[in-house]
């Protein structure tokens, strides 16, 4: 079973995803909360695989509750649900850690599809984000691809390959099996290389492998 803690200050929001994640047989949702701060409480305590964050909540909003899950409970990938598409948001949830960003508005399978890939160690955009994203990558990537192939030099070759399918969209499980290594070694390999790339999650690492062309 995948974990999920939910989080939005609209109970009715949250009883309508909690009705579409029960469609899932693998999905469970182990606790729900009203705002920011229980989320990151209940986080701590529960250990859930997936925290859906709503953006806007009263107190400590979505954002700063990623940024405290990501210190506090590590373990928990998070994923942004917001009615919110805006630019700034999207570019802020990646900043802090986020592995997902999902539209309230969008088909309620990106929802299961993004918690099963999150949880398998992916990163999952909606189509919608995904594309933003991609638009503004194209429209400054001659600037940024010299520096991008800069910081890359920095890995083995072995590195290199691991980044260049993560940046292509596989789980760690489907990594493993591309390069026939255990999963625990790609897993090992992911955390080497957002160090040596300084970066936070699979997210930012998957923009540096487009900008330095290991992905097309």
């Amino acid at each position: 079973m995948i974990r999920i803690l939910l989080a939005d200050d609209e109970a009715m929001i949250r009883a309508g995803v909690r009705a579409i994640l029960a469609s899932d047989p693998e999905l469970e949702v182990v606790a729900e909360a009203g705002d920011g701060r229980e989320a990151v409480d209940l986080a701590i305590s529960h250990h859930p695989d997936v925290a859906l964050l709503d953006i806007r909540m009263p107190g400590l909003d979505g954002l700063g509750a990623a940024a405290e899950m990501r210190r506090a409970a590590p373990g928990t990938a998070v994923v942004m649900l917001t009615t919110f598409g805006e630019d700034d948001y999207i570019a802020r949830a990646l900043d802090v850690g986020a592995s997902g960003f999902l539209l309230k508005a969008g088909d309620p399978r990106e929802l299961i599809a993004g918690v099963h890939a999150v949880a398998g160690g992916a990163a999952y955009l909606s189509p919608k984000v995904a594309h933003r994203v991609i638009t503004q990558l194209a429209g400054g990537r001659m600037a940024r691809g010299a520096h991008a192939r800069d910081r890359v030099t920095a890995l083995t070759e072995r590195e290199r390959e691991v980044l260049a399918l993560l940046g292509a969209g596989l789980s760690n499980a489907e990594i493993a099996r591309r390069l026939h290594i255990v999963e625990g070694t790609v897993k090992a390999y992911v955390s080497a290389i957002l160090g040596r790339l300084g970066v936070r999650n699979r997210v930012q690492a998957a923009i540096i492998a487009y900008e330095a062309g290991l992905v097309a």
